[in-house]
């Protein structure tokens, strides 16, 4: 079958998502309700394939387990076709401009999912394409991390309105999209990092049990991310005390789950026993990348 599973209120086709910013509450909300039908459709063996004939665009300059797969299975699942495109094969490499690069791609492409650092060369390319560009992670964001977390911690605890959300360790760029998201749904979003680590334009405190206390959900990531591995050492001494473990686990809401993006370090930043342990949600997270992605590319592609 290849219509959505519903008609649709919000039209959201040719929107791009550089940042969780650029989505309204009920457009969010409305990606969440179709990964959910979608997921339930999937289990079911109910395919539905809205994208026959569309094709996306996978510009990674960075190594990519989850975004990678889960985008390419989710056009295919959806009867679209998935493209790679490493930087280094394409006239990007020899000094072609990013905004000339986008002009090409619109012409052959669907929609282009972007994997890069600066956020600056992700809003280049979106301000030149005439398609769709999804970010897939830049130094700044990554919100499909954000809406899986999002369909995991409403599959887990029913809902998403006054859920306590506590991220412990580094503020990163998954931190920053989760915050942003967690605002427009009506959870509360507490963030405990070190000096120097904090989420950009967000208030953080410093103590992880005050972050923790009452928590329904506990979050963090890794403590060295791509490109930060010459700091690895500096930067696992400073977050030491911000490891996810059981005993920070103790000052959080007695039915907590506790979820991290990946890859993790089991040992840093989270313990093994709550990363394979029962109040783990994280492999249900990792799955929900497929999920939210298939519902985006389903109602932002033409």
């Amino acid at each position: 079958m290849s219509a959505l599973p519903a008609p649709l209120a919000l039209d959201l086709r040719s929107r791009s998502l550089t940042r969780i910013a650029d989505l309204a509450a009920a457009e969010l909300e409305a990606v969440l309700d179709l990964a959910e039908e979608l997921k339930r459709l999937h289990a079911a063996h109910e395919p539905r394939r809205p994208l026959e004939g569309r094709t996306l665009g996978l510009l990674f300059g960075k190594n990519s387990t989850r975004t990678r797969v889960s985008l390419e299975v989710a056009i295919a699942q959806l009867g679209g076709t998935a493209v790679q495109l490493p930087p280094s094969e394409l006239q990007l490499a020899r000094g072609e401009s990013l905004a000339d690069t986008a002009r090409v791609l619109s012409r052959y492409l669907d929609a282009i999912a972007v994997r890069t650092g600066p956020q600056a060369e992700l809003d280049q390319l979106a301000a030149a394409a005439t398609i769709p560009v999804i970010n897939a992670l830049t130094d700044e964001e990554h919100p499909l991390q954000a809406l899986a977390d999002l369909l995991t911690i409403r599959e887990r605890l029913g809902g998403l309105d006054g859920v306590r959300v506590a991220w412990v360790g580094d503020g990163s760029n998954v931190c920053v999209s989760l915050a942003a998201a967690c605002a427009l749904v009506g959870a509360d979003f507490a963030c405990a990092s070190p000096a120097g680590y904090e989420p950009a334009g967000f208030e953080v405190v410093r103590d992880p049990h005050e972050a923790a206390a009452g928590a329904h959900v506990l979050v963090t990531d890794t403590w060295t991310s791509m490109g930060q591995e010459s700091k690895r050492e500096q930067r696992a001494r400073d977050l030491a005390p911000y490891t996810l473990d059981e005993a920070l686990l103790e000052h959080a809401d007695p039915g907590a789950i506790v979820l991290h993006c990946l890859p993790a370090h089991p040992g840093e930043e989270i313990s093994p026993g709550l990363l394979y342990g029962p109040r783990s949600a994280v492999w249900a997270e990792a799955e929900n990348r497929l999920h939210t992605a298939k519902a985006l590319l389903a109602l932002v592609v033409r």
